[in-house]
């Protein structure tokens, strides 16, 4: 049975934590690397993991079903990367409370750990490192985890001012070009 339909037979007989089990273990690893590629750092992926993790274990109940899970558990994800990246050192390190959906975030860090980096270096990892991490987000977004430009704009979107897909098109072709200028300038481009 796909990842999504567990999650939501979980949901519908009552299991928020069943759901919530399914969906952190089913999507970390995935989440995870994205974390990396946004944040550019394991440790700060890490927190951002843990921020994740919390976050959808005490919303999962809460789940309304506007769009798949894995979106809303992106959105999640990108919601705890700015918070990671727009916290100063000392909140950032603060450890959370240890929980279910702590324990269950450290496994997943661990084994994608032992399974290798997040991400697989390549040379959009030099190019991504210039990059804002709005920028890698989208970039991440539409490439790698190649989620439609209507879940991409779900992802972004904040509280309740919603992201115009047009727009994010747009600045997808403006990031493009500047990875090329990117790449021409660190010699991965004749």
């Amino acid at each position: 049975m796909p990842l999504e339909t567990r999650i939501r037979a979980a949901l519908a007989r009552g299991a928020a934590e069943d759901a919530a089990t399914e969906a952190i273990r089913g999507f970390g690893p995935q989440i995870l690397g994205y974390l990396t590629r946004v944040l550019g750092s394991p440790d700060d992926a890490a927190d951002a993991f843990s921020h994740f993790s919390e976050r959808l274990w005490k919303g999962m109940a809460g789940f309304e079903g506007r769009s798949t899970v894995r979106v809303w558990a992106y959105r999640i994800a990108w919601t705890a990367a700015l918070r990671v990246a727009g916290d100063g050192y000392r909140r950032r390190r603060e450890r959370l409370r240890t929980s279910m959906a702590s324990r269950i975030a450290a496994e997943v860090v661990t084994r994608t750990a032992l399974n290798g980096r997040a991400g697989a270096d390549d040379g959009m990892d030099r190019l991504r490192s210039g990059l804002e991490p709005a920028e890698r987000a989208l970039l991440v977004l539409r490439l790698d985890q190649r989620l439609s430009w209507r879940e991409v704009a779900e992802v972004l979107r904040r509280e309740d001012e919603a992201v115009d897909e047009a727009a994010l098109r747009k600045r997808f072709e403006r990031l493009k070009e500047k990875l090329s200028r990117l790449a021409r300038s660190q010699g991965l481009l004749a």
